[in-house]
Formats: structure tokens, C-alpha cells, sequence
């Protein structure tokens, strides 16, 4: 072994987190002279360069010498993009030919992007087991579960040479939304994108909170850690095992309390990008609303906690079981995903956000208007079907007579008066049968929701008052 030798520095496809524009590519090592070429100040020199061409990002820099000079560092400032090529080379110290200089280790297929954290349950960890086209791609790089970087490639949360153990799948994973999340993101954004992979099928909230059990939580953070300790965002899908009474009334507070806890410990506000939960279709059991309580929370935590946004999902469709998106959905997924981070965290204008229920409220004694924001178009059902949309008042659901689209409205004919306080719910099943009506601009479905009153719009007098 002779020449430059890098101990501590990237691994090969390493992303590194851009800050205003630019990263920082540390490494550290040692050199080892040839008998036969002898030098009187050895120094080690490092540059950067474009893989696609093989130019200098900037001419060779010297690195820092230890007192003995055997050793060395050096840290690099690089501008957003690549792929880059890390090289070091040794020569005398005054050396300013340096293209035959003697030979040093390099690091291959590097980018200075985004890192992006994927954590949650299955269909974060991808269980997807049916074919879909979504290839990998140069740019796109996943943190496997080995501790080594890699392109990013299905199935992400496999466990070869795992060096976390807390977050081993029982069996192989497939396919998961973040490849075509970080393919699309990289298009549109022009630099290359970092996964750090961190889910677990079958976990609740309480394996990433905390104040709770926390497992996970620290096992994400340590990989955060490994990585230089920023990120861009979280990729957060989970709530499923969640979908029962205890679980389901605390989640907001607890996920509040993971969200929080994250941001301190980074000193950063990390956005959360998340995803109401599709449906489940596995287990014939009474529907006692658990699922759109953890829908209806995801939906408000997206009001109520500053840089957490949120998805639909019951568009889409399962194909593995009854309860794990299919590798189609997941690509479909990702992208939905994408836009809602050029909307949402890049600024990025034409990405259209979901259409979601703004106001409930009576307009005569038997009729409930519905009015969406975000919607571009005009709300529309596939078929004409009428979407499972559900009133109620202190008797029970009320049955429906008719209904109507109108725009960014849903007009519901009760079959009755209601009685006392009333509260509407919208693709809240565990199975919803019924889509929800989408945007017919954008074709997104509007996100579900569940208890969200119902105002009793009155004149003075008490008399209803009759708004259309």
C-alpha cells in the first residue's frame, strides 16, 4: 500500500445534507511513501469532481497535516448537485503539477442534496409484493439497514447485515412509496435526494414516542446522528396499529409529543410529511369509528402542529392483503408525496394541495351543506355514486333522502330533524365503500374526516336560515 489512504470520509453514494446551497465532504486518513520515490514534505491534496465529466469543482486543496504528518483532514465545500468524485492525491508541499501526482483513495457516485428520514409501520416499510415499474436511479440514494450507502433500490427496509436490529422485519419486505418520492422530488428540484430508511412493519406510535416506549424513536435518531444530524424532512406513514379506543383518542397529543421531541433534540424544525391510513379489508369485525379517529387526527395534526402535512390515501388501492398498499399505489403514493414537498417545503407553485371539508353546517332543518377548500375545479364522484358521508345527532346516523354536488359543495338531504349537536364524517370506515369525491381538476380525493360538527346556522328569532 502506498499513497493516500482515506480512514474516516464518505462511503461510495453518500448524500450529504445541502445547507443555503452547499455541503461539506469531510475526510480524514493517512498516506504511505514508495522507497524508491522519496519526498522531503509529503502533502496530501483532495479535490472534487463532476462524474458526468471529470471537472474540478475546484483545484486541489491541501489538506491539514497533523504534527507528525503522517496523518490528515481536510473538508471540502461543494455546491447542491452531482454526482461527485472525491479524489486525494500526495506531493511534495509546493507541488503545482499535480495530474501525475502519487496516487490516493477516492470515493465514487456522492451528492449534496436532501435527506429525507422514512419512518411509521408496513406501508412505510413497503410491503407492496405485487410488480410495478420504478427502477432505481442515479441520484436517488437509500441508508440501508447495513449501515452502508447505496442507490436506492426495492425492497428498502431488508435487513442484510443489519446493524439495527430493533427495526428487523420478520420477513422480506417489497415495494414502498420512496423511491418514486425521491425520483420525482430530485426531477423537479435538481439535486440529488438521500433516503435514511428507520420503519418497522407493525409498530404503534408509542415505539416512536419518547415520553413512551421510544425504541425506534432512538434508533431513528442515531441514524440522523450518523449522518451529520440534519435532514430535510420525515416521510412519516403510520397509524394503523393505533386503530383501537385508547390508542386512537390520545394520538394527536402523543404524536405532537414525538414531532416536538424530534425538533429539540436537532434544533431544527424538521417538517412532517404524513399519510392518512388507507382502509383494511383483513379482519370482519364491528367498525366502531377507530379508523377515522386516527384519519380525522392525522388530518387535524396538519392544522395544529406547525410543518406537518398531510395525504390522502383511500384512492388506492391493496393488493398484497387486506391491509398493505400495492407496489402501483406506492408509486402513485410517493408522487403525491413529492408534490406535497415542492408545495409545502420547496414553494414550488402547481402542485395542487387535496381538497378538504372547511365548513358543516345546516341551511334548513333537513339540509347539510359541506363546503372544501383547495378545490381548482368542481368536486365530482366516480359513477355518481354517492361518496360514505355520515351525519349524526344524539339519536344515531341519520339516513339520507338525497344529495348533490354544487362546486367546492356537498349538499346532504336527511330523511329527518336532527336532534341536539350533529357531527359529519367522511370516508371514516375501516372499509369505506364509496370513493371520496375527488377534485375533478386535479383527480385528488378529498381527505377524510370524522366527528367535525355541524353548525346550526339560525336568524335571529330562531328560525333556520335558509342559505341557498
Amino acid at each position: 500500500m502506498f499513497g493516500v489512504q482515506i480512514t474516516d470520509g464518505p462511503q461510495d453514494w453518500q448524500i450529504f445534507q445541502q445547507e443555503n446551497g452547499f455541503g461539506q465532504i469531510r475526510a480524514a486518513g493517512r498516506y504511505f511513501l514508495r522507497e524508491e520515490v522519496p519526498m522531503k514534505s509529503p502533502q496530501v491534496f483532495a479535490r472534487v469532481v463532476r462524474e458526468e465529466d471529470g471537472r474540478p469543482l475546484q483545484y486541489w486543496q491541501k489538506a491539514h497535516m497533523d504534527e507528525t504528518r503522517a496523518g490528515w483532514e481536510i473538508s471540502l465545500k461543494v455546491p447542491a448537485g452531482g454526482l461527485y468524485r472525491l479524489e486525494t492525491c500526495l506531493a511534495e508541499e509546493n507541488e503545482q503539477v499535480l495530474e501525475w501526482a502519487m496516487r490516493g483513495d477516492m470515493r465514487f457516485h456522492l451528492g449534496v442534496g436532501d435527506l429525507y428520514v422514512i419512518a411509521g409501520q408496513s406501508n412505510s416499510a413497503g410491503y407492496g409484493k405485487d410488480p410495478a415499474y420504478d427502477p432505481p436511479e442515479p441520484g436517488v440514494h437509500l441508508f440501508r439497514n447495513c449501515g452502508r450507502w447505496d442507490m436506492a433500490a426495492h425492497p428498502m427496509n431488508e435487513s442484510t447485515g443489519t446493524i439495527h436490529p430493533v427495526n428487523q422485519e420478520g420477513g422480506n419486505p417489497g415495494h414502498c412509496p420512496y423511491l418514486a418520492f425521491g425520483k420525482m422530488l430530485r426531477r423537479e428540484i435538481g439535486y440529488p435526494i438521500g433516503l435514511l430508511q428507520t420503519s418497522l412493519g407493525g409498530s404503534p406510535l408509542r415505539d416512536w414516542n419518547p415520553k413512551e416506549d421510544g425504541r425506534l424513536y432512538r434508533s431513528m435518531m442515531e441514524v440522523i446522528r450518523s449522518q451529520g444530524g440534519k435532514i430535510k424532512g420525515v416521510l412519516w406513514y403510520q397509524g394503523c396499529s393505533d386503530t383501537n379506543r385508547e390508542d386512537s383518542s390520545t394520538y394527536l397529543k402523543r404524536f405532537g409529543e414525538m414531532v416536538s421531541s424530534m425538533r429539540q433534540e436537532l434544533q431544527q424544525d424538521v417538517p412532517f410529511l404524513t399519510v392518512q391510513i388507507n382502509r383494511q379489508t383483513g379482519v370482519l369485525e364491528e367498525d366502531r369509528g377507530y379508523w377515522g379517529m386516527i384519519r380525522e387526527v392525522q388530518r387535524q395534526a396538519a392544522h395544529e402542529i406547525p410543518g406537518v402535512f398531510v395525504i390522502p390515501t383511500l384512492d388506492y388501492t391493496l393488493m398484497s392483503d387486506g391491509i398493505h398498499n400495492s407496489a402501483v399505489s406506492n408509486v402513485a403514493m410517493g408522487e403525491r408525496l413529492a408534490a406535497a414537498a415542492l408545495r409545502e417545503i420547496y414553494g414550488k407553485p402547481g402542485f395542487p394541495a387535496a381538497p378538504e371539508l372547511e365548513t358543516a353546517r345546516f341551511t334548513d332543518e333537513k339540509t347539510v351543506e359541506l363546503t372544501f377548500r383547495n378545490v381548482r375545479g368542481r368536486l365530482f364522484c366516480y359513477d355518481g355514486v354517492r361518496p360514505d358521508i355520515s351525519i349524526w345527532d344524539e339519536e344515531g346516523e341519520i339516513p339520507m333522502e338525497s344529495w348533490a354536488l354544487c362546486g367546492d359543495k356537498i349538499r346532504l338531504i336527511l330523511s329527518r330533524r336532527a336532534k341536539g349537536a350533529c357531527t359529519a364524517g367522511g370516508g371514516w370506515k375501516r372499509e369505506p365503500q364509496n370513493p371520496m369525491p375527488v377534485d375533478f381538476e386535479t383527480h385528488i380525493p378529498a381527505l377524510a374526516f370524522y366527528q367535525f360538527p355541524v353548525e346550526q346556522a339560525r336568524r335571529p328569532g330562531g328560525q333556520f336560515d335558509a342559505g341557498f
